[in-house]
C-alpha cells in the first residue's frame, strides 16, 4: 500500500499591479529568492522578460483584479495591495498581504483598517474634505523592502517545517 503526501503549494506572489509604486521592488526581492511573481491589473502591464513573472490582465470589470487574485491565492502566498477591501479578502482567505508602504495586514488589524477606510469614503462622499493618503517616500519604499524579504523568509520557513513534518 502506498501512501501519497501532498506537498504544500509553493510560495507566490500576486501583485494588485494597477498603481502600485514597488513592482520594481517586489521583483527584485522575489528573484533574489527564486518566488513566482504573478502580476494582475485590469488590461495590458509591462513587466520583465523573466520566467518567475507572469502578467495577467483581469478584464476590465469593476475588481476584476481583485476577484482573480482571491480565487487563486492560498495560506502559502504574498498580496501586494493598497487596497483594503482586497486585502480584507486575502487575510480572511489566509493569506500574506503587504501594504506597498511595508504594513502588513493581519487578522487583528483588518477590521479597524477597513472600518477607517470606509469611514473615510463616507465622510468624502458626504461632501466633507479629508485630504487623501500621505505621499509616498523613501522610508516607505525601505520599509516595504524589509517586510516582504522577513515575510518570504518566514513564509519559506514555514513551508519547510510542514514538508518536514510529513515526511
Amino acid at each position: 500500500m502506498t501512501t501519497e503526501t501532498t506537498e504544500p503549494a509553493a510560495l507566490r506572489i500576486y501583485v494588485d499591479a494597477d498603481a502600485c509604486p514597488v513592482k520594481d521592488e517586489i521583483y527584485r526581492v522575489a528573484l533574489r529568492h527564486g518566488v513566482p511573481v504573478i502580476v494582475v491589473a485590469g488590461g495590458f502591464i509591462r513587466v520583465p522578460d523573466d520566467p518567475l513573472i507572469t502578467r495577467v490582465a483581469a478584464g476590465s470589470g469593476m475588481d476584476a483584479a481583485d476577484d482573480w487574485i482571491v480565487e487563486r491565492v492560498n495560506a502559502d502566498d504574498v498580496v501586494i495591495t493598497a487596497d483594503i477591501p482586497l486585502a480584507s479578502r486575502c487575510v480572511k482567505a489566509g493569506c500574506a498581504a503587504i501594504a506597498p508602504n511595508g504594513k502588513p495586514f493581519t487578522e487583528e488589524s483588518i477590521g479597524m483598517t477597513l472600518a477607517v477606510r470606509n469611514l473615510m469614503t463616507d465622510l468624502r462622499s458626504s461632501g466633507e474634505v479629508t485630504g487623501g493618503p500621505r505621499s509616498f517616500t523613501p522610508r516607505d519604499r525601505s520599509t516595504f523592502l524589509s517586510t516582504l524579504d522577513t515575510t518570504i523568509r518566514r513564509m519559506q520557513r514555514q513551508r519547510a517545517a510542514r514538508i518536514q513534518q510529513q515526511s
